[in-house]
């Protein structure tokens, strides 16, 4: 999977890009159409305009390869409700801001698609985060999700997800700063 790291912009906010296979077309697709977006990310309808309602229904086991265990602390998202949030910002198909409940508070994620040559950079900024732990778990998950995102973008056979997942936290947990 792609190493290059998220990097902090200030305090509670994390920026990760990426240059993906095109498309932009194709990238926005995974972006907003439900059952794509659960292939890497997290399912749940989304109304694509602003002010839309939206919803994110994370199953981890789909995103897992047969075998890998599941973290004790992310076993409980299993049988969750849809997390609700709102669609900010809806500008296909370059640019996507939404907001969910995450921890303690509203939680604020920003994608922007702009193309380069064949490629679409991914710029994603992950906003209103309020402690260490959580930027750490939120820069771990991005970058594994990403990474699943790359996968499927170039028809490759999906990587694993909890170890890698488990390495970046690790990783993130030594990188970043405290909030």
């Amino acid at each position: 999977m792609n190493q290059s790291y998220g990097v902090p912009l200030e305090p509670g906010t994390l920026r990760l890009e990426r240059l993906l296979p095109g498309p932009i077309e194709r990238v926005w697709s995974y972006l907003v159409e439900p059952e794509k977006r659960r292939k890497w990310f997290a399912g749940g309808q989304m109304e694509r305009r602003d002010g839309g309602y939206m919803e994110l229904q994370f199953r981890h086991r789909e995103l897992s390869q047969p075998g890998e265990e599941v973290p004790e602390n992310y076993r409980t998202t299993q049988d969750m409700e849809p997390a609700p949030g709102k669609v900010i910002r809806c500008t296909p198909p370059t640019l996507l801001v939404f907001e969910w409940q995450f921890c303690e508070g509203m939680s604020e994620v920003t994608f922007e698609l702009s193309p380069e040559g064949e490629s679409v950079r991914l710029v994603l900024t992950h906003r209103r985060l309020i402690h260490k732990e959580n930027m750490v778990s939120v820069a771990a998950g991005w970058h594994t999700h990403v990474g699943l995102l790359m996968d499927l973008l170039e028809n490759r056979e999906r990587g694993p997800f909890w170890p890698e997942h488990e390495r970046l936290m690790k990783e993130y947990g030594e990188r970043l700063p405290e909030c």
